[in-house]
């Protein structure tokens, strides 16, 4: 009896280790069911789709940061005491979520869940953080921020996207309350809009990195503003520079994807920008060019594996995740050659969304956005 009761009490021990271990190491959550979701290994083919549960449990995570000033990443270029002020002194708005982009896209993720499920449990409480946060007088003490002499280039052009991708939700938002926000806001987003004006035709080169300051990116979250409000300066550069950029290009090396703190993927961007800006037939003869792979229905793209999600750069590849299923959705939408695609965005976003919601800040502070937007880039054709 005293030799059984050792072996039990060895194997609970080795359980509790085992269960500490998994919140270091990369594996998701072995019971995956409880979140209705499916072993990210296998071929995923049912469509997945945000639905309110998720949705809940998602706006928990905005709901925290956009208001949790610290710790916090400033990102500053200091001129002189006067800058040395807290972040909510400087961003009255955009001060929460670790950094000022963070804080943008949380703020999008409130709208965006908002939008979509106006009975959300903490809609009434939603609202009220949007209508003081997005104030008229907090937007112009963002303004002038930009406008300072070492700000003109603050962003770029990370957070000038998400910028523009907010103000795009909230024109879009059939709500009593979103012209207020969106008209607080427009100061702030007529800026940005200006920004890109001035900058994309002195931007010579194009940025290929996986991380913030990846030129596709940013030109497909302006695209998608400008076109939704009519802006046709903006669609008419973007689609000018994108061309510029981007059309001679071939054989995109993406077996090098990920590198090890990549959020985006280099060559899915590419493809999702001129997915916008290009004809249907045109895109697909520069897509057979730029990626044939993606063409074979037997295609298969390994997930961004995380090891360590208590590490804030390690856990971008959760992020890469999100970011190749939204891409690779985007690609595939309206192409019946590339539907097979949608099964490999599935399987990304398996893997990733089990771990958005939990007890570590690290990345708590930015992947419930994009989460929610590779969630919003699936539907069925």
């Amino acid at each position: 009896m005293k030799l059984i009761k050792i072996v039990l009490l060895s194997t609970l021990l080795l359980a509790c280790n085992t269960e500490n271990s998994e919140k270091k190491t990369i594996a998701p959550p072995n019971d995956r069911s409880a979140n209705g979701i499916a072993d990210p290994l296998e071929t995923t083919r049912t469509i997945l789709t945000l639905n309110l549960d998720q949705a809940n449990r998602l706006l928990q995570l905005p709901i925290h940061c956009v208001n949790t000033e610290y710790p916090n990443k400033l990102n500053q270029t200091i001129g002189g005491d006067e800058d040395l002020k807290s972040p909510k002194e400087l961003h009255p708005t955009f001060y929460g979520c670790f950094d000022w982009h963070s804080s943008v896209h949380g703020h999008w993720s409130l709208v965006s869940l908002l939008k979509k499920f106006p009975n959300l449990k903490d809609a009434s409480k939603t609202k009220e953080i949007l209508l003081t946060s997005i104030s008229k007088e907090n937007i112009e003490k963002e303004v002038a921020y930009f406008n300072k002499k070492y700000n003109k280039s603050y962003e770029r052009t990370y957070g000038w996207a998400w910028l523009l991708k907010l103000a795009e939700e909230l024109h879009t938002w059939n709500d009593p309350i979103a012209k207020e926000l969106e008209q607080n806001l427009q100061p702030l987003t007529d800026l940005m809009v200006q920004k890109y004006i001035e900058f994309l035709p002195r931007l010579k080169y194009p940025i290929r990195v996986g991380e913030h300051p990846n030129t596709a990116f940013g030109l497909a979250f302006a695209w998608d503003y400008a076109t939704t409000v009519g802006d046709k300066k903006l669609v008419k550069i973007i689609n000018n520079r994108a061309k510029d950029y981007f059309m001679n290009d071939k054989n995109c090396p993406i077996s090098w994807e990920p590198s090890g703190f990549d959020f985006l993927s280099a060559c899915l961007q590419e493809a999702a920008i001129m997915k916008r800006v290009l004809p249907k037939n045109e895109f697909k003869n520069w897509l057979s060019e730029f990626l044939p792979k993606l063409k074979n229905k037997d295609f298969k793209l390994a997930v961004g594996e995380v090891l360590d999600r208590t590490d804030g750069k390690l856990v971008h590849l959760d992020g890469v995740n999100f970011s190749r299923a939204w891409c690779l959705n985007k690609i595939a939408n309206d192409l019946p050659e590339y539907n097979h695609l949608k099964n490999v965005a599935n399987k990304h976003i398996n893997y990733s969304l089990p771990n958005v919601v939990g007890d570590n800040y690290e990345g708590g502070h930015w992947l419930g956005s994009f989460a929610i937007y590779a969630l919003n880039s699936t539907k069925n054709d």
